[in-house]
């Protein structure tokens, strides 16, 4: 069992890396695919991922003051140089936000980082990128027009108003720049971190998760990556490795004040990247798969989801250039298959690697969410078979 997460009295903002905690795989949950080297989307070369974390005060809810457990997450798909991506864009159900994917879906292309949020931020996250943007540079001029700067950033969130003083707006300006200034390669914090620090899902804490594959097409080998935030999903349909976890473990509901049983409200965001050379129909085929490892873990987009997804590749570089006629390459259709599998498996082991990284919280009003208790989940593995005795 990980240790109880212990409510903080004074107000903080990281960024800073954690030890790496245990994830999906190291308690032996069987997963199939072949992850990358850090088995994260920044194996993805130049994914870059920062969070800021929020998290202040404790007890009675006082709007404005807290309690806060919040934060940012941001993804860089090519690190800080401005080189827009190919992307592609899905909504399972639209219960959420992501601005800018009107002009994705219209201009194939992702201009800049992606941020991820609680609910009632979006507005301030999105100011502070197209900020960010044009402080750093972040962007291509019109050829006759050098001073024009325009932006559309990609900005995205779920709620977490049960934990949160989601009313109290407390993710500021400096708080976006930390998580972009931030971001970086390498491993990738997950759980109660950034956009996922007050998160829920399947009723237990939740928050970000990571995963990777690789993909042998054509006798290459491709790196496909996800990251999710996961806030979605009610006790009943938890499963895991094809075991009803959720329907076996009844108790650790999350406790209210007073004590009350939770509906299914949530969502979850879910960023794909690869290095395959894709164009954005293709992209966005990968980002309809998406729902198919969200399925495996219990998920089946409820009316309050907002269940988001969006997809990019790291090739064609140079592509968005306003000039030149571009010569693109892509992975033909009939070949495509392969990465609609690992679309669903990291998907899938994304969401568990958050359910396992994500400590028990305790939030506004004392309301309390319990970590994913990892021993009962073993024990019920190996009753159904999943895991040898």
């Amino acid at each position: 069992m990980k240790r109880i997460f212990v409510v903080l009295l004074f107000s903080f903002a990281f960024s800073f890396s954690y030890a790496q905690k245990p994830r999906a795989r190291d308690f032996g949950i069987p997963l199939y695919g072949k992850p990358g080297k850090l088995n994260a989307i920044t194996d993805v070369k130049g994914v870059e991922v920062g969070h800021t974390t929020l998290i202040s005060g404790e007890g009675e809810l006082i709007v404005g003051e807290g309690p806060v457990r919040t934060g940012v997450t941001a993804i860089f798909p090519r690190g800080k140089q401005y080189d827009p991506v190919f992307a592609g864009w899905y909504s399972l159900n639209g219960n959420g936000e992501m601005t800018g994917t009107t002009w994705v879906e219209e201009s194939g292309f992702l201009e800049g980082p992606i941020a991820i949020t609680n609910t009632h931020s979006v507005g301030i996250v999105r100011d502070a990128v197209v900020e960010w943007e044009f402080e750093n540079n972040h962007f291509d001029p019109l050829p006759d027009e050098p001073d024009v700067f325009w932006a559309l950033p990609v900005v995205a969130e779920t709620y977490d108003g049960d934990l949160n003083d989601i009313n109290g707006f407390h993710v500021k300006k400096e708080h976006v720049f930390s998580a972009l200034d931030n971001a970086k390669s390498g491993p990738v914090d997950e759980g109660n971190v950034g956009g996922g620090t007050g998160m829920i899902c399947h009723q237990f804490k939740g928050g970000i998760g990571t995963s990777s594959r690789e993909v042998v097409l054509n006798n290459t080998t491709y790196t496909l990556g996800v990251l999710v935030q996961a806030n979605y999903g009610t006790r009943e349909s938890l499963t895991i490795a094809g075991v009803p976890v959720g329907k076996e473990i009844s108790d650790r509901q999350i406790l209210l004040n007073p004590l009350k049983r939770q509906e299914e409200r949530g969502s979850i965001i879910v960023i794909v990247a690869t290095n395959a050379p894709l164009l954005p129909h293709q992209l966005k085929r990968l980002a309809r798969r998406v729902p198919i490892g969200i399925s495996r873990v219990g998920g089946y987009g409820g009316n309050g989801s907002g269940d988001i997804f969006i997809a990019f590749s790291t090739a064609n570089s140079g592509a968005a250039n306003r000039l030149d006629t571009q010569q693109l390459t892509m992975i033909p259709n009939d070949k495509i298959s392969s990465l609609f599998e690992a679309v669903a498996q990291a998907t899938e082991e994304s969401i568990l690697n958050a359910l396992v990284a994500a400590e028990t919280m305790v939030g506004k009003n004392n309301t309390t969410v319990y970590e994913l208790p990892e021993d009962e989940v073993i024990e019920l593995l190996k009753k159904y078979g999943r895991i040898n005795p």
